[in-house]
């Protein structure tokens, strides 16, 4: 049972990195056509779907003082341990690694560039949690048509390693998919749509930047350990309200 609904829960990983194949061929059929101006508005409208998306997530919870108090230890949490930069890091390692005495080689670079652009993420993991745990496939889609369009500009400068970096994000979010296909049904229901309530403030956050709104980009990785509150949350507020 668990196998089926896995495979399942991996049909929206397989169109993200199957979207990140089209995208690199547009991008390397339409070399050097593609202007910033169309990239900027596209990203506008991506980002604007990418609210709506968090807002839908958000506006689900049945326990607005426990979305409010998730995010603000969890985001207290993730800045002491420094998830973004740590993420950012490990962006870094592999870039060296798998680009060392190779830095000519514009194979290399396109392809470990948006192998950690796409795989390391957000939505990665907030995606892999809603289709996974409720088979809810909106986030990871989204990524993908992201992750699509960016891959044309990348595909465009860097050439076909690029499109190459799809077996690295099938493999990583594929198995996060499954890993919370796995634990979802152990889950309590209430749990569930918390947690899927914080990621969607979390969303909202990646919008925010994607838009270019406020005066600084918003550490969203660092909100990351907020989704998982709710399992902490619930069974001690319930607690409180029976002494």
């Amino acid at each position: 049972m668990f196998f089926q609904g896995g495979i399942t829960a991996m049909f929206a990983t397989v169109i993200n990195a199957g979207l990140v194949l089209l995208g690199s061929l547009l991008g390397l059929l339409f070399k050097d056509r593609i202007g910033s101006r169309f990239n900027s508005i596209l990203v506008h409208a991506l980002g604007l779907c990418v609210l709506g998306i968090g807002i839908t997530s958000a506006i689900q919870t049945d326990d607005t003082l426990c979305v409010i108090v998730c995010m603000v230890l969890g985001t207290i949490l993730g800045e002491a341990i420094r998830i973004e930069d740590r993420l950012d890091a490990v962006g870094g390692i592999l870039r060296d690694r798998l680009m060392r005495g190779d830095s000519s080689s514009r194979f290399t670079e396109g392809f470990v560039n948006a192998s950690v652009l796409f795989c390391v993420g957000s939505m990665a993991i907030m995606g892999a949690m809603e289709a996974g745990i409720h088979g809810d496939y909106t986030i990871l889609i989204s990524k993908g048509v992201i992750d699509g369009v960016t891959a044309i500009t990348f595909a465009s400068a860097m050439g076909v390693g690029v499109a190459f970096s799809a077996v690295p994000l099938l493999l990583y979010q594929g198995a996060l998919t499954l890993l919370f296909a796995w634990v979802g049904p152990f889950l309590d229901n209430a749990a569930i749509t918390e947690m899927s309530a914080v990621g969607g403030t979390i969303i909202m956050g990646i919008a925010i930047n994607m838009l270019g709104l406020g005066q600084g980009k918003i550490r969203v990785g660092n909100m990351l350990p907020a989704i998982f509150l709710p399992l902490l949350y619930l069974p001690v507020s319930q607690w409180l309200s029976a002494l």
